[in-house]
């Protein structure tokens, strides 16, 4: 299988990793000194027991650079340029290429099917997380289950491969429910611990934090509710809680935005060539340094 990734940060740049020992990846991405490290030494991730290991897999800045005939397509991008990074996919795919998203939020779906066919498109969630240390270096900052919605000969062939590559991963029927748990974990962690620039496992084991968590996963899962949406774990709150422990040391992608030097740094190497490829919102799109994980329908 070919696969091409769109947005090539903390995430895209570990499944990237991941994925290369059953499948042909490239990393389509701004960052033009990242793009250039993993060229020269290759993608070095860092795993959760400490040890390295280096991968070598094609990245471009420039999607006209690769050979179209895709199999499929993740999306890693934030969720405000979806339809962006569809478009930049959809012209790499083949005749029945497909579109994943394993995306944070809601609505990445819909967006997509605005641009490829709707029966073209997948939504997932995984519950890997990662920071971006540097230019080529990776720390894979938590891990779980990945979950893909729907079913069907296509649907099996990316799990297949996902399995086939050490990822766990689950079919789904239910995706909606995902990613609303998703969702919710996100509404804990992030905005708080961007806003206090401390990792998950900080969050959890504060009590002066524990109100402000509590406020935003119940606002959070009393929207699912009015929408109908059944979550994956009875309990919002204590599953915030579960997955602050077991991303302790990660810290979340908005915490990025408040200051973080790597942004900084990534956002600079979006240079006129990188402006040819992706918007200069693209670009920002995928400037952020790490992803918080979360743990769901686990």
């Amino acid at each position: 299988m070919r696969i091409v990734i769109i947005g090539a940060g903390a995430m895209g740049s570990m499944f990237g990793a991941f994925l290369s020992s059953a499948a042909e990846v490239c990393l389509v991405d701004p960052y033009e000194d990242h793009v250039a490290a993993i060229a020269d030494r290759g993608l070095t991730l860092e795993g959760i027991d400490g040890t390295a290991r280096t991968y070598r897999l094609s990245a471009v800045t420039d999607p006209g650079e690769i050979q179209p005939g895709f199999d499929l397509a993740i999306l890693f991008t934030k969720s405000y340029l979806t339809e962006s990074a569809a478009r930049i996919a959809l012209p790499l795919l083949g005749n029945k290429g497909r579109v994943l998203t394993l995306q944070n939020g809601v609505g990445n779906r819909e967006a997509i099917a605005s641009v490829v066919r709707e029966d073209r498109v997948i939504a997932g969630v995984t519950s890997h997380g990662g920071t971006l240390l540097g230019p080529g270096r990776i720390r894979h900052g938590g891990q779980g289950p990945t979950h893909i919605g729907g079913s069907g000969e296509a649907i099996e062939a990316v799990a297949g491969v996902f399995r086939a590559a050490g990822i766990e991963t689950r079919l789904s029927e239910d995706v909606d429910s995902l990613l609303w748990g998703k969702l919710i974990i996100n509404v804990g962690i992030n905005a708080l611990a961007a806003l206090l620039r401390v990792p998950n496992g900080v969050l959890g084991k504060t009590p002066e934090c524990e109100p402000m968590m509590a406020g935003a996963v119940a606002e959070a899962a009393a929207v699912a509710e009015a929408l109908g949406i059944h979550l994956p774990y009875e309990n919002p709150l204590n599953q915030v809680k579960a997955v602050c422990e077991k991303t302790a040391a990660n810290r979340a992608s908005t915490t990025s935005s408040c200051g973080s030097s790597g942004t900084s740094a990534r956002a600079r190497s979006s240079t006129s060539k990188a402006a040819s490829t992706f918007s200069r919102e693209q670009a920002l799109a995928t400037n952020s340094n790490t992803s918080t994980a979360s743990t769901v329908g686990s």
